[in-house]
């Protein structure tokens, strides 16, 4: 009895690990080359000050990560969250400015990414608009919202207060590192053991088939949407708690990181495929070299190109290997 008890407790670990070796190892193993790499090149790389700025650093697009992650296993791409995340800013940091209690503020900086997700998803789901032309769409209309909303200009004075949140420490980390590591276990539960993850692996990897066993298409993908649109909005609250100002222009660029991210961690773009674990590495490694280039006084442009050949290495490695896992 107490070996069929060790062995049925063992399962779930041995499931783990298992999920681990084939989707993510490889992903762990490039981000300890990377680590080694900058190690040996840059003078006081391991120094723990850094190791907590690089995860820090990572956070926020960690954060727009996750959501782009559910996004693209259901078969779509979101271009438009770097704008949410400055729309949603502007009117939270705009809102605390004027005496509106914290939560409430928090909450309205929320509710613009939920409803800008939700746009995005019911052009997509409901209109039968392409993810790509959609959000590419919204990603132009959300900034323009911003930069109207506040004439072009910061907002600037945000209360110490409000900036504690984000921005202050627990066990030794910072509270925006913590908060993202709950929402990363929040997305990996999500994926892993319910129905709605069930329902983003199957839209993404064959819609038809989907339909003909009686998923719910559409709520999928609006969800997925709105999902990434508020996480969008969480990653301005980090943003803006730790600078103490929200801009406009803010979030430029941020969807290209998610998607190196996702694609580092193993999503496919073909859809059906991601991996939270993969994703969060895939961040991780993106703060990992932005951090030992600028100590390296590597020039900024360098970085973008960097980037950029990331996600082509990770669309050809995701080609190659397609079908095999």
């Amino acid at each position: 009895m107490t070996d069929i008890t060790e062995h049925t407790a063992a399962r779930p670990m041995a499931e783990f690990l298992h999920r681990f070796s084939v989707r993510d190892a490889g992903t762990l193993i490039g981000l300890v080359v990377i680590l080694a790499v900058f190690g040996a090149l840059v003078p006081g790389f391991f120094a723990e000050r850094n190791l907590i700025n690089i995860l820090q650093q990572s956070s926020i697009n960690a954060c727009l990560a996750l959501g782009m992650t559910l996004v693209i296993i259901s078969g779509g791409i979101d271009l438009s969250v770097g704008p949410t995340a400055a729309l949603s800013a502007v009117i939270s940091a705009s809102m605390l400015v004027a005496g509106v209690p914290f939560p409430l503020a928090i909450a309205a900086g929320f509710a613009i990414g939920l409803v800008c997700g939700l746009l995005n998803g019911v052009l997509v789901a409901y209109v039968g608009l392409q993810p790509f032309i959609v959000t590419l769409g919204t990603l132009s209309t959300y900034r323009a919202l911003a930069l109207i909303y506040t004439g072009g200009n910061p907002v600037l004075g945000l209360p110490a207060g409000f900036r504690a949140i984000f921005n202050g420490s627990l066990f030794g980390l910072p509270l925006a590192v913590i908060i993202v590591a709950v929402v990363a276990l929040i997305a990996w539960i999500i994926l892993k053991k319910t129905p709605f993850g069930e329902y983003l692996l199957a839209v993404g990897g064959n819609e038809e088939a989907a339909y003909i066993a009686g998923v719910p298409i559409a709520r999928t993908k609006i969800a997925a949407y709105m999902i990434s649109g508020l996480l969008a909005a969480l990653a301005a609250q980090i943003l803006i708690g730790r600078l103490g100002a929200a801009e406009p222009i803010l979030g430029n660029l941020w969807e290209l990181d998610a998607i190196a991210a996702a694609a580092i961690g193993g999503a496919s773009l073909m859809g059906g495929k991601g991996s939270v674990v993969g994703t969060i590495l895939g961040a991780v490694i993106l703060g990992t070299m932005r951090n030992g280039l600028t100590l390296m006084n590597v020039q900024s442009f360098y970085q973008l190109l960097a980037t950029g050949l990331i996600i082509l290495a990770a669309m050809l490695i995701d080609r190659v290997t397609r079908g095999r896992g």
